[in-house]
C-alpha cells in the first residue's frame, strides 16, 4: 500500500470512530474527512464537490421535500383518521399499519411518514389498551420495509444511484432504474410484515403506561421546579416537607445559587428559589404542583396561563438542529410558545437545569403550550409531535390527486423511460407550488444541509477509496475469506458488513465505504456488478439492529420507551430473513452462478 492508501485507511478509521461516538455530528465528520483527503492531494476540489452536481443528490433533495409537502398538507392525517377509527383488534391494526407504511414509503420519505403515524398509534394504543411498545418498532420496520422496494424509496438506495453514476471503473455500467430493487423489495414487504403479525407479539416489548388527562404518558422524565416566596417549604428540611417517600417520584438534585447538593439527604433544608430537579412519573409532579402551594414548574411560568391550551410530548427527530445544543441556546421557548417541563432520555439520569441540558436526537421533551403551539409546529422538521395536536386540512381532491398521484406517476413515467426522474420530480415540485400546497419560502426551510452534506461527501470517500487502491484492497482481502463459499458466501458477507456498520455508525456513510469495495469484487470475480451493488443498498437500508442505524428507529426509540436490547432482540431474525432473501433473490434475479 501507498503512503495514500494509509490516508485514506486512517480516514475510514477516524469516519467510523466518529460516527460511532458522535461527538462532533454526522456532517462535520464528512467535512472533515474530505478536507483531509483534499490537503493531502488524494482528492481533487473538483472530485470533493462532484457530488453535489450528482443528479440523484438533486432527487434527494426533491423527494425530501415533496415529504415535508405531503406532511403539511394533511391528505395522508385524514386518510389514516378513516382507515384506523374503526379497528380495534391489535393483529387487524399491525395488518393495517405495516402494510399502508410499507406501501407509501416505496414512494416518499419515510421519517414524514412516521412522523405523521406516530400519534395516531399513540392514541390507538391509548383507547385499546395495548402498550405503545407493541406498535412502534412495527411503524418504523414497515417505513425500512417499504424503503428498500423502490430506488427513490430511501435516500440509502438514492446514495448508491448517485455512486453508480459517479463510478469511472465501468465505463458501461448502466444506472440503477426505479423498480431494480421491487423483486427482493417487494418479497421482503410480505415476509418482513408476517415475521411481525407472527412473531411481534412474541418478541416485542410489553412497557405498559397509563395516561392521565393530561396526556403525559407514565415514564421516567427529568424535571424541574422552583421553591417559590411561599412560607409552606422554604426553611423546612427534605423530609419535613414530605419530598423524600414520594411515589413515583425520586428527589435527584437541589441547585442553590450555581451550586448543585448532591445526593439530597433528609436533613437537607430548602430555601426560596431552590431549583429541585426530579426523575419519576411525570404525572406525579404535576398534581403535586397543583395540590401543593410553594412549587411552580421551572419555565412555564413565564407562558401566559390563560393561553396555555396543553401539556404535549414531542420527539427530537434524528436530523434535528437542535441536537448538541440547549433549550436556552436555541431560544426554545420563543420559537414554539412553549416551554420545556421535562426531558426523557430513555433511562438515563440527567443532572442540572433542564435549560443547559444538551439535547439528543430521540430525547422526549414534555412541554407547556402557548395557544399558537400547533402552528408554529408545523413549520418545523426539529420535533415531532406524540400527541395528534393538528385539526386535519381538508384539501381539495384535485390537489389530492395532483400530490400523490403525482408521486406515483413520476416514478412510473420514469421507469417507462417517457423522462428522467430528475425531470419528473422536478415538474412535480413546480406544479406543487403553483398549486399553493406548498411556497418557495417553505421549500428552503425544508431543505435539510446535513444530510445533503453527508450524501455528497460520501460520494467523495468511495472515490478516494478507488482512486488510491483501498477498495481493491478490502476486497481481495474479503474475498480471500468468502471465496470458498463461492456467490453465495460473497454476498452474504457484503451483507454482513454493510449491515454491522450501518448499525454501529450511519446506514450512508456504510454503504460509501463498501460500495468500492463491493465493486472491485465484482470486477475480480468477473460477474455482473448490480447484484453486488443492490446487496450494499439492501444491506444498507435494512437498519434493523439497533435505534441508531436508521432515522425512523431513533424516532420510535424514546416513544416506546425502548432499551437497545429491543431492537436486536426483534431485529436479528429480521435481518437474517432479510440477508437469506437479498442473497438467494438477487442470483435468481440476475441469473448468478452459485
Amino acid at each position: 500500500m501507498t503512503l495514500e492508501s494509509y490516508i485514506v485507511a486512517l480516514v475510514i478509521l477516524f469516519l467510523v470512530v466518529s460516527l460511532y461516538l458522535n461527538k462532533i455530528g454526522s456532517g462535520l465528520t464528512f467535512v472533515i474527512a474530505i478536507a483531509i483527503l483534499g490537503t493531502t492531494g488524494i482528492l481533487t476540489p473538483k472530485e470533493m464537490i462532484a457530488g453535489f452536481a450528482n443528479e440523484q443528490i438533486a432527487v434527494i433533495l426533491m423527494l425530501m421535500l415533496l415529504g415535508e409537502t405531503v406532511r403539511k398538507s394533511g391528505i395522508l392525517d385524514a386518510m389514516f383518521e378513516r382507515i384506523f377509527s374503526k379497528t380495534t383488534t391489535y393483529k387487524g391494526f399491525l395488518t393495517k399499519l405495516m402494510i399502508l407504511v410499507s406501501a407509501f414509503s416505496a414512494f416518499l420519505n419515510n421519517t414524514p411518514l412516521v412522523a405523521i403515524l406516530m400519534p395516531y398509534t399513540k392514541s390507538w394504543s391509548k383507547k385499546n389498551n395495548i402498550p405503545l411498545s407493541k406498535l412502534l418498532i412495527p411503524l418504523s420496520y414497515a417505513a425500512i420495509l417499504g424503503g428498500t422496494a423502490t430506488l427513490i424509496g430511501t435516500s440509502t438506495n438514492l446514495v448508491v444511484a448517485g455512486m453508480v453514476a459517479d463510478q469511472k471503473i465501468i465505463p458501461n455500467l448502466k444506472p440503477l432504474e426505479i423498480f431494480d430493487f421491487s423483486p427482493v423489495g417487494v418479497t421482503m414487504i410480505i415476509l418482513g410484515i408476517t415475521y411481525m403479525i407472527v412473531m411481534g407479539n412474541k418478541l416485542l416489548p410489553s412497557i405498559k403506561s397509563r395516561t392521565e388527562s393530561a396526556e403525559c404518558v407514565n415514564r421516567e422524565y427529568f424535571a424541574e421546579v422552583r421553591i417559590t416566596n411561599s412560607n409552606q417549604l422554604k426553611g423546612k428540611t427534605v423530609e419535613e416537607a414530605g419530598l423524600r417517600n414520594l411515589q413515583g417520584l425520586f428527589l435527584v438534585e437541589i441547585l442553590r445559587d450555581g451550586r448543585s447538593i448532591r445526593p439530597v439527604g433528609p436533613t437537607t433544608t430548602l430555601k426560596q428559589n431552590d431549583h429541585l430537579l426530579f426523575a419519576g412519573a411525570t404525572e406525579t409532579i404535576a398534581d403535586m404542583v397543583e395540590t401543593q402551594q410553594g412549587f411552580e414548574l421551572e419555565y412555564a411560568n413565564t407562558l401566559n396561563p390563560s393561553h396555555t391550551n396543553n401539556i404535549v410530548e414531542v420527539v427530537i427527530s434524528y436530523n434535528s438542529s437542535f441536537i448538541g445544543r440547549t433549550a436556552k441556546e436555541i431560544q426554545f421557548r420563543g420559537k414554539f410558545n412553549a416551554a420545556i417541563i421535562g426531558i426523557h432520555r430513555n433511562g438515563e439520569r440527567l443532572s442540572g437545569k433542564i435549560g443547559n441540558v444538551k439535547l439528543e436526537a430521540g430525547d422526549l421533551l414534555l412541554l407547556v403550550t402557548g395557544n399558537d403551539f400547533n402552528q408554529r409546529l408545523s413549520d418545523t422538521a426539529d420535533i415531532y409531535p406524540l400527541t395528534n395536536l393538528r385539526e386535519i386540512k381538508k384539501v381539495p381532491l384535485a390537489k389530492q390527486i395532483l400530490l400523490i398521484g403525482g408521486i406515483v406517476l413520476a416514478a412510473v413515467a420514469s421507469t417507462l423511460g417517457i423522462v428522467k426522474l430528475f425531470t419528473a420530480i422536478l415538474l412535480l415540485l413546480i406544479l406543487v407550488i403553483i398549486s399553493n400546497l406548498t411556497t418557495p419560502k417553505e421549500i428552503v426551510k425544508n431543505i435539510d444541509f446535513n444530510l445533503i452534506f453527508i450524501i455528497a461527501l460520501s460520494l467523495a470517500m468511495g472515490t478516494a477509496m478507488l482512486k488510491t487502491g483501498v477498495a481493491d484492497t478490502i476486497a481481495e482481502t474479503f474475498l480471500s475469506v468468502v471465496k470458498p463459499f463461492g456467490v453465495i458466501g460473497v454476498l452474504a458477507g457484503i451483507f454482513i458488513l454493510t449491515s454491522v456498520l450501518g448499525s454501529i455508525i450511519t446506514n450512508k456513510a456504510a454503504v460509501a465505504i463498501l460500495f468500492p469495495v463491493a465493486l472491485n469484487l465484482a470486477l475480480t470475480m468477473e460477474l455482473n456488478p448490480k447484484p453486488f451493488i443492490l446487496t450494499v443498498a439492501f444491506a444498507g437500508a435494512a437498519s434493523f439492529l439497533t435505534p441508531v442505524g436508521y432515522q425512523t428507529n431513533l424516532m420510535v426509540y424514546g416513544p416506546g420507551g425502548y432499551r437497545f436490547d429491543h431492537f436486536l432482540k426483534i431485529g436479528w431474525p429480521l435481518t437474517i430473513i432479510y440477508m437469506i432473501t437479498t442473497v438467494f433473490g438477487l442470483i435468481w434475479q440476475f441469473n448468478l452462478p452459485i
